[in-house]
């Protein structure tokens, strides 16, 4: 590379990242994937955003027959020819002019790779799911966008109807959750804020919320769930997630009252409270908010809850974004 001067930037151009999102879609990867992109387009000054994962991986077939959409394990994929013999498969929905170290298109790299066994890998013919990449939804909710993956949801719940079941943070949601008092059914949907980039510093994976003891002992497997915060790729359930605003940010997400009516439809890409614009801008945060998401005074906190962005912008310091080049340092002595 040094040779032929080729540097990263040439590497990473948006049609290198749309084949990661349409890889994404094809293998059923995390929505830990969206943010991590977004952050890293941030850095080399590529324009990549929310909607371009919707536009390059939501009508991209699943392949790839893996645990939390699938059955099988990661040494399975292996087992079967591996990343490189699914990415063979996906090659109709690549760029091809994406290159990688060598200065050759990428593509061409896949031209002997092989499957191995056909009920771990899907052939593109015959997909596992005809559409599995993460979709984005929009509304008065989520402003800015909010993820969903439905390869791992349960597709009665992906148009759904629901009074809200509000928590605020981690600790309120895990001191009620199996009260058996809890007003709270298989309809409801359960709202868990607080634990976006800036509510909860480093937007930590705690969006799997668990649920009632009282509704899996009656055989409930799933419910529509909603977080500003992350959640593992492994973890299957119908939760919408890095809700933008988050609510410490003043999103709407921090204005949602118990028994409110949420309003999901991911075939047409929307996440909506049923009331009035007029009634949501006469709300305001509890008290209880207030008091949580308070700024610290000082250090290294403060630093980052004062510069670090929102999900749809990939949870980057807002400071380190553009490409700035590499110059020479000055000598230190």
């Amino acid at each position: 590379m040094v040779k032929e001067d080729l540097k990263p930037s040439d590497i990473l151009t948006k049609g290198a990242f749309i084949n990661a999102i349409a890889t994404l879609a094809g293998i059923g990867g995390s929505t830990n994937a969206v943010v991590h992109l977004l952050a890293i387009a941030g850095r080399v000054g590529v324009d990549l955003n929310l909607k371009d994962f919707d536009q390059y991986g939501s009508n991209v077939p699943l392949l790839l027959n893996l645990q939390p959409a699938g059955t099988y394990l990661m040494e399975d994929l292996h087992r079967a020819g591996g990343l490189t013999a699914l990415m063979r498969e996906l090659i109709p929905h690549f760029d091809a002019s994406a290159i990688t170290v060598t200065g050759r298109p990428f593509v061409e790299t896949l031209a002997d790779a092989e499957i191995y066994d056909l009920d771990v890998i899907h052939e593109l013919a015959n997909p596992l799911q005809e559409k599995a990449g993460i979709v984005v939804l929009y509304g008065n909710l989520a402003p800015l966008g909010a993820v969903i993956k439905p390869s791992a949801a349960t597709p009665e719940l992906l148009h759904h109807r629901g009074p809200a079941l509000v928590f605020d943070g981690v600790e309120d949601f895990h001191a009620r959750i199996d009260n058996p008092d809890l007003d709270v059914d298989e309809n409801t949907v359960l709202i868990l804020r607080g634990c976006g980039p800036k509510g909860y510093p480093g937007m930590p994976e705690v969006a799997n919320l668990i649920l009632p003891q009282k509704l899996l002992e009656k055989g409930v497997t799933d419910m529509v769930r909603i977080c500003d915060g992350r959640m593992s790729g492994t973890a299957y359930g119908t939760v919408i997630l890095h809700v933008a605003p988050e609510a410490a940010a003043g999103g709407p997400l921090g204005l949602i009252q118990d028994g409110d009516i949420i309003e999901l439809d991911v075939t047409n890409r929307s996440l909506n409270i049923d009331i009035s614009a007029e009634e949501l801008a006469l709300r305001k945060p509890s008290d209880f908010m207030v008091s949580t998401f308070a700024q610290p005074a000082r250090g290294w906190e403060r630093l980052y809850i004062d510069h670090v962005m929102q999900a749809d912008r990939g949870v980057d310091f807002d400071f380190l974004q553009g490409s700035s080049g590499s110059s020479v340092p000055r000598e230190s002595h």
